[in-house]
């Protein structure tokens, strides 16, 4: 089968759950024998994209910026297009303050949900005849549903199905004006009927999208994200310093700062002088001040020594890690719709310890590869904490449990043929009703 994934780049400047998510499936598609091309929107996808260097990137987010909010740049020559859209400025830009924030962008995402009818009109054909010239697709993937303004031109000039992925639409459009959120859902509402099925990574997430988007039960589909067992190596917590990780983007959203205040009350008990802090995942130029104020509180703490950053988190980087750390947290604020990095530290053996908020409850209890904890503060998670390295015995068992109930739950070749079979049955509706009717 001949696969299209349509993926949003974060230009490789901070750990982007969605961006490992669709690479993941990539190559698991790839594995079972599928063509599959990955076509990127925005930004680069990762710091190194050496697999796609043929396929352009579409709608780049500079020109894009421009020319909806300056008119004057929707007349720009080509030459300059070129230049703004080249991969060394989109990795620039990537880096820089406000590219990865929803507010100020409401008009540019209302006219992107308009597809056909928005200002972004001629970078839709530029993005389909591309396609529909170098690819000819049997199905086409979008990554999110803030995209769905794209499928019915796909549909028009390809002529094949689409589909969508749900994940964490609900954290770009809240922030945004309130006159705005409402419009956006209903028109996400709308261009749903132009996809042939939306597939959310989680039932929780389902549920949220269900009620947001006004969706059928019949429009909606779950199938959880999965990592490759291979590609992680799993070490006995027995094995290991008794170090807590982070890894996400390290900002105020992710709630980084809500793991830093936990590391200050835990290195206040007794009995952990030998424990660490290590944080990877990258940030943006709006967190730069809100780091500088982390680790300004760790130095007045004097725990300037007990606080280490990883710089890179994409391959052997991440599995470095993993090795150095025994717990991991990420207490996101609003909870997710999955959490990439939660399967990525089991696969390594790597209880999560996470707030009983989003899809974290279903995933742990799916894995049995962590604990939750509530509510979601410092002192609660410096407890839990707590309570899991003073027990080398419980900590042990849960990192048996977290490889355990990935390798059977979260196995992306299992999810793999999964969303295969789901393809097929959007090809061929008459086979899979036949199917379903013996």
């Amino acid at each position: 089968m001949n696969i299209i994934q349509i993926i949003p780049g974060s230009g490789g400047s901070f750990y982007c759950g969605n961006c490992l998510r669709d690479s993941k499936y990539f190559n698991a598609l790839r594995a079972e024998g599928h063509k599959v091309t990955k076509i990127p929107m925005y930004l680069p996808l990762f710091a190194d994209e050496h697999d796609i260097s043929e396929v352009p990137i579409f709608y780049g987010a500079i020109s894009l910026y421009l020319k909806q909010v300056y008119p004057i740049f929707r007349k720009a020559p080509a030459w300059l297009d070129k230049l703004l859209n080249s991969k060394p400025m989109m990795k620039m830009a990537a880096s820089m303050a406000g590219s990865t924030r929803a507010k100020g962008l409401e008009d540019m995402t209302v006219s992107m949900l308009l597809g056909e009818e928005g200002q972004q009109k001629e970078e839709l054909d530029h993005m389909v005849t591309w396609i529909a010239e170098h690819c000819q697709p049997d199905i086409i993937h979008i990554s999110n549903a803030l995209l769905l303004g794209l499928a019915r031109r796909l549909k028009e000039k390809i002529g094949v199905p689409v589909l969508c992925t749900l994940q964490d639409e609900d954290v770009w459009i809240d922030p945004m004006q309130p006159k705005f959120q409402k419009k956006i859902w209903d028109l996400m509402h709308e261009r749903a009927e132009d996809v042939d099925m939306l597939v959310s990574v989680s039932d929780f997430f389902a549920g949220v999208m269900k009620e947001r988007m006004n969706l059928s039960d019949e429009k909606i589909t779950t199938i959880h994200l999965g990592v490759d067992i291979e590609d992680y190596e799993y070490i006995s917590t027995k094995e290991k310093e008794r170090n807590v990780g982070y890894i996400s983007r390290m900002c105020h959203k992710d709630g980084f700062d809500i793991v830093v205040d936990a590391f200050i009350e835990l290195k206040k008990k007794p009995g952990f002088e030998d424990v660490k802090l290590i944080a990877t995942g990258g940030s943006t130029g709006d967190d730069t001040k809100f780091n500088k104020e982390q680790k300004h509180k760790l130095k007045e703490n004097n725990l300037l020594n007990s606080f280490e950053i990883l710089p890179d988190f994409e391959g052997k980087e991440v599995n470095d890690f993993f090795k150095r750390v025994s717990l991991v947290s990420v207490p996101v604020r609003i909870g997710e719709a999955f959490g990439m990095y939660m399967i990525e530290s089991m696969a390594s053996g790597v209880p999560v310890v996470q707030p009983a908020l989003g899809a974290f409850p279903e995933i742990v209890e799916l894995s049995g590869g962590g604990v939750n904890y509530m509510p979601n503060t410092p002192q609660k998670l410096s407890e839990t904490w707590a309570e899991l390295l003073s027990n080398p015995e419980k900590l042990e068992e849960l990192s048996k449990n977290a490889y355990e109930g990935v390798t059977k739950k979260f196995n992306i070749h299992n999810h793999a043929k999964e969303i295969i079979t789901l393809y097929e049955s959007l090809r061929h509706p008459e086979r899979s009703r036949s199917m379903n009717n013996k």
